[in-house]
């Protein structure tokens, strides 16, 4: 939630949405994101404080953000916020629910969040039409298809521009066989050491996912597995998240 430099960043909370569609005209839409890492003790404590938060949010009819939830199996629970540019950081858009709601009342509600997890942080990334492969529109939202892999290529300075000409290379493969296997790329932006892509699938769960990824391996070929091996030549590190998007703890204004 963009400036939550002002409100958010010391009670932690903010993913990934616009108000009406996220389908994405630009080739690089910029998102604001916190993270809070949730202690595996304190999940479900912190899934009923967010609950209760946008609850107060739609109580108070916050307007002027938007937000999606997005949490790993690790408790990686990531707030999702579009933005239009960096200049957005300075808005301090929580102001009118703490007025609303009171000082104290606010306060106390993130007082609660902080007691779930030791570390937090906000940083942007940016969605990148150009490597994005969605044939029917690029959109982050999937309608029945809430869970999610994410899928982290580390890349050094030197190999960055070596590593997305491979993407670009892969998004054509797919596109020339007709892969049903949709993807979304991201990169990270400020407030992030390293650089780093993203490739986001969507499915219904992970027997759907693990069904997809394997008619697509068939479908690729030896054409593929050659491609992806070339693709890892630039990656310094992979790590691979599995977990899913939480609408109930998404809030959108009237």
């Amino acid at each position: 939630m963009r400036t939550l430099k002002l409100t958010i960043l010391s009670i932690a909370m903010l993913t990934l949405i616009p108000y009406t569609s996220f389908a994405q005209e630009n080739e690089n839409q910029l998102f604001y994101v916190h993270e809070d890492r949730v202690k595996p003790s304190m999940i479900e404590k912190y899934e009923q404080i967010s609950k209760e938060f946008k609850e107060a949010c739609i109580e108070h009819n916050l307007q002027g953000l938007s937000w999606q939830v997005a949490a790993t199996a690790t408790g990686r629970y990531m707030i999702i916020s579009p933005m239009e540019n960096m200049a957005e950081l300075d808005k301090n858009v929580m102001a009118p629910l703490a007025e609303k709601m009171g000082d104290e009342a606010f306060n106390k509600m993130f007082m609660r969040f902080n007691e779930c997890y030791d570390k937090h942080g906000d940083y942007t990334v940016y969605l990148n039409k150009e490597l994005t492969y969605m044939p029917e529109g690029i959109s982050t939202i999937t309608e029945g298809q809430n869970y999610r892999k994410w899928h982290f290529l580390h890349v050094t300075p030197e190999n960055i521009q070596n590593l997305k000409t491979k993407l670009k290379e892969l998004k054509a493969l797919f596109e020339r066989k007709g892969s049903k296997e949709y993807y979304r790329i991201y990169h990270n932006g400020f407030g992030t050491m390293g650089d780093y892509y993203i490739a986001v699938l969507s499915a219904i769960d992970e027997e759907d996912y693990a069904k997809k990824s394997k008619a697509n391996q068939v479908l690729l070929g030896e054409e593929g597995k050659k491609l992806f091996d070339e693709v890892f030549q630039y990656v310094y590190k992979y790590e691979v998240e599995s977990g899913g998007m939480h609408p109930d703890l998404s809030y959108t204004p009237n």
